[in-house]
């Protein structure tokens, strides 16, 4: 079967996004996604998603990790699939979807600036050392003096696959600020299982870490990121997290046709 795809990337997080609105694609071939997913043999992506009709809103999001598993919430995935349903003509500057976490509401501009309303968030976890929340994926948050030195790889599969988090493990993130509202982060990604360019939903939690932390007092926060720049704005009441939005360009790259 000859199989037509489309690339798109959010900063440097790169996605293979396939129309499934006829249902055709074998969602339960996890060898077939993370095939696809290969950069060496495959078209190469740190993740697969599908769009599919919704019964209720403009369309479905099913996303899966490289490593061919249908994973929890993407970020960066959600608004490149924002981008993809323009394209398509699924939507024009607004879109209701749903995402494994659900309901999510995103607009795009002329520029292709996705603003993604990313989930509440109503309990963090601050210790000594890191803080740990949840924004549709769960993210391990720590503070370090030397970003550019830190191993992301290494450290990070160290932490993700520690007794800490058990089998189910952790995204984790590595911060050092820049301003009062400008802080710089480097992700390992589970599933991935190594660094990526960028993390939607680890840059949403950082921000709102930060805040929570008192390293920032601004509810419009920057993220300087391998792949460019995001940014994440919110309301904070009581500890607690509403009207989240990630906000950041999504690309198309290109459209092509794999044999499968």
């Amino acid at each position: 079967m000859k199989l037509t795809f489309y690339k798109y990337q959010g900063t440097g997080n790169d996605f293979i996004m396939i129309d499934n609105r006829t249902l055709f694609f074998p969602k339960n071939d996890t060898k077939l996604v993370a095939f696809l997913c290969n950069r060496k043999f495959g078209i190469g992506a740190d993740g697969l998603i599908l769009l599919e009709n919704h019964e209720k809103y403009d369309f479905k999001m099913v996303y899966y990790n490289s490593d061919g598993n249908e994973s929890s919430m993407c970020g960066n995935g959600g608004r490149s699939l924002v981008a993809f349903a323009k394209q398509l003509e699924v939507i024009n500057n607004e879109a209701e979807f749903e995402a494994i976490d659900g309901y999510h509401y995103a607009s795009i501009d002329e520029n292709n600036i996705v603003s993604l309303q990313m989930i509440d968030v109503d309990s963090i976890k601050i210790e000594p050392n890191y803080t740990f929340l949840n924004t549709g994926s769960p993210h391990h948050i720590q503070l370090v003096d030397d970003l550019k030195k830190v191993n992301v790889k290494d450290e990070g599969a160290k932490i993700r696959y520690s007794e800490l988090y058990g089998n189910a493990g952790s995204n984790i993130n590595f911060v050092s600020q820049v301003t009062n509202d400008t802080f710089s982060v480097r992700t390992y990604e589970r599933g991935v299982e190594d660094e990526t360019l960028s993390c939607g939903t680890g840059v949403t939690a950082v921000a709102l870490a930060m805040y929570a932390n008192h390293k920032t007092d601004s509810n419009k926060v920057k993220l300087n990121v391998e792949g460019g720049e995001l940014a994440v704005s919110f309301n904070e009441k009581n500890g607690s997290f509403s009207d989240v939005f990630l906000i950041g360009p999504a690309k198309f790259v290109f459209r092509g046709e794999i044999e499968i």
